[in-house]
């Protein structure tokens, strides 16, 4: 009987093990298929697997739901964190800031890019940084079930929604397939008159955004094709941009743009002002991420350049999609790879001498921890909408912006040139252009420092520390009072700057010059000594604000009274020769010793060799 309890056991643990593997297997094929509810159901009943519960993780990441993605990660990075990717890192990071964690997923993400991360101080920077300030409040549109991507067209507005029930279901989130929408603007900012947008546009597979050209007669969208393709481990169905032209009221002559294709995709188009430049965002061989965004030259409203990729400014490894560009030519943008709160957040780059500059996170007022993106603008440039998933799904938002009362700042730390350890207490000082002093302050135990300035100025910032070289370094802003956001001052000491300059172990640091010798009972200079005294005359005129002390020693002949007024004749005498070369007697002290410091302790024994190694002078840096 024991043997047949044994048999079963056995069958048992052996058909649970199957089971699981089986399991795993159509979980995988699922998450393959971004079927991600339905993966993340089966997945969250599997053992704690390093693939299952990143795949778990990432089943929730994908959908939104970043609590319960932590959550997964958690376990991830508890048990198997030395052998994950960066990519799962990056993920984590997001999906902690998502939940406003940020003391974990600033950790986790200082890990992931190999640099120091602050959000909530990346936040308050940012409040003195960011032109606007802007108002948000969620666009009510009829629906509950999802809508992003909003443009101006005419007196309307066109918006992709999963409203329509009678669509195939999009296994991703198991919602409607996208159509587009228009609607009218009520004054509190609602869409109301909601309809689909054209029959003819609208398909059974996902239709989004969309651009119109300044007349209204040309219509660029996003449709994803039928048919998926199999890329790496995943099957994706890829996105192209579409051309439609408006005929007698029907939009007619739908057409797929040349530079899209069947194996990257090319989405969320966007013309500028004249229409001769369509910009979009795309994975095609050459980006820099996952997403970047490009641009193509119209010809004629028919013929197309080349695709053009807006370059390392703008794009990053990750994710740069969702262009909006101004009749100014200012470029918005989402992108995760930038600086920010957490998932997709709202940059800007201006154009200036037709380059795109350093983008800029918008800032709090507009940016959440989720994803923030498909900024558009009305004509006054004050108000208009973006999307935001900060609540778990896709929604509208409408949004007013008024300035922002700016404070510009450049920031950074004193460091050593050559050691690069932070350098507390050091003096750093900004002046205006023509030398004048604006602000001084002495760094603290980081050895940071913060100035206030203005735009469209020339300023020198200086650091300074005893025995060290100042540093020097001009900044100029621009009209935005925009400047490098961390200036980093390099001081380098004199004894590493100097091969005649060391510092001993008695803690002083001391020019070592041949000696100086005098006449017996005499201090005047002879020209042996002028010589030696020249290089420290000289190296003195070169760091103006070396301080030294000159301090003259004798030997133990004669009486100690005898000894100590010669030694402090001959003192003076030097220190009146370094100032007949040019050199501020205010830099200089000078002391006679006497015998009282002997290098050779002999007593009244010494040698002729001794007592000329006694008699001398010695240099000290002060400061």
């Amino acid at each position: 009987m024991n043997k047949y309890y044994i048999l079963i056991y056995l069958l048992c643990v052996c058909s649970f093990g199957f089971a699981q593997k089986k399991s795993l297997k159509y979980a995988n094929k699922l998450f393959a298929n971004k079927a991600y509810i339905e993966a993340a159901a089966i997945y969250k009943q599997l053992d704690d697997s390093p693939e299952s519960l990143e795949k778990l993780g990432d089943s929730y990441y994908f959908n939104f739901d970043m609590k319960k993605a932590s959550d997964a990660y958690k376990k991830l990075f508890t048990n198997y964190k030395d052998s994950l990717s960066s990519e799962v890192y990056f993920r984590y990071a997001n999906a902690l800031k998502g939940i406003e964690d940020y003391d974990t997923g600033d950790q986790i993400m200082s890990e992931y890019s190999k640099l120091p991360e602050n959000t909530p101080q990346f936040i308050e920077d940012l409040k003195s940084l960011v032109p606007y300030n802007y108002t948000i409040n969620q666009v009510k549109s009829g629906s509950n079930v999802g809508d992003f991507g909003i443009t101006y067209f005419e007196d309307k507005v066109v918006f992709a929604s999963a409203r329509n029930v009678e669509n195939p279901k999009y296994a991703w989130n198991e919602n409607p397939y996208l159509d587009l929408y228009q609607a009218t603007v009520s004054e509190d900012k609602n869409l109301e008159n909601v309809e689909p947008f054209s029959e003819e546009i609208n398909s059974k597979t996902h239709e989004s955004n969309a651009t119109f050209s300044s007349d209204g007669k040309t219509m660029y969208f996003s449709r994803t094709n039928k048919k998926r393709i199999k890329i790496g481990e995943e099957k994706i169905a890829v996105v192209k941009i579409y051309r439609a032209e408006l005929v007698d009221s029907t939009w007619a002559n739908i057409t797929v743009l040349p530079f899209s294709s069947d194996v990257y995709s090319t989405q969320h188009p966007v013309l500028n002002k004249d229409n001769t430049k369509l910009y979009f965002s795309s994975d095609m061989p050459g980006s820099l991420g996952s997403f970047d965004i490009f641009y193509v030259d119209i010809y004629n409203n028919i013929g197309y350049g080349n695709p053009i990729n807006l370059g390392s400014v703008i794009n990053t490894k990750q994710r740069e999609q969702f262009p909006f560009i101004t009749d100014e030519e200012t470029l918005y943008f989402a992108s995760n790879g930038h600086n920010g709160l957490g998932g997709l957040d709202l940059f800007m780059s201006k154009n200036k001498d037709k380059k795109f500059e350093e983008a800029l996170n918008l800032g709090h007022t507009i940016n959440s921890g989720m994803d923030d993106f498909g900024l558009v603008l009305k004509d006054s440039l004050e108000e208009g909408f973006l999307s935001s998933n900060r609540d778990g799904k896709d929604r509208l938002y409408a949004f007013t912006r008024e300035p922002n009362v700016q404070t510009y700042f450049v920031e950074g730390q004193v460091r050593d040139k050559n050691s690069k350890e932070i350098l507390p207490g050091s003096l750093v000082t900004l002046l205006n252009e023509d030398g004048s002093i604006v602000k001084q302050i002495v760094v603290g135990d980081d050895a940071m420092y913060k100035f206030e300035t203005k735009p469209n100025t020339s300023y020198k910032i200086e650091g300074h520390r005893s025995f060290y070289i100042p540093t020097i370094e001009d900044l100029n802003t621009n009209e935005e009072g925009k400047i490098e956001f961390d200036l980093e001052l390099e001081i380098e000491s004199y004894d590493d700057a100097e091969e005649i300059v060391v510092t001993k172990t008695d803690g002083y640091i001391y020019i070592e010059l041949e000696n100086i010798y005098f006449d017996l009972d005499k201090w005047d200079i002879k020209q042996e000594a002028a010589n030696t005294l020249d290089v420290l005359a000289n190296l003195l005129l070169k760091y103006p604000r070396m301080e030294i002390q000159l301090g003259a020693h004798t030997d133990s002949r004669s009486s100690d009274s005898y000894n100590l007024v010669l030694s402090n004749n001959r003192a003076k005498a030097t220190l009146n020769y370094i100032v007949s070369k040019g050199v501020n007697k205010t830099r200089l002290q000078s002391k006679g010793f006497g015998e009282t410091l002997p290098l050779v302790n002999c007593g009244d024994n010494c040698t002729e060799v001794e007592h000329s190694i006694n008699r001398r002078c010695e240099f000290i840096i002060l400061k």
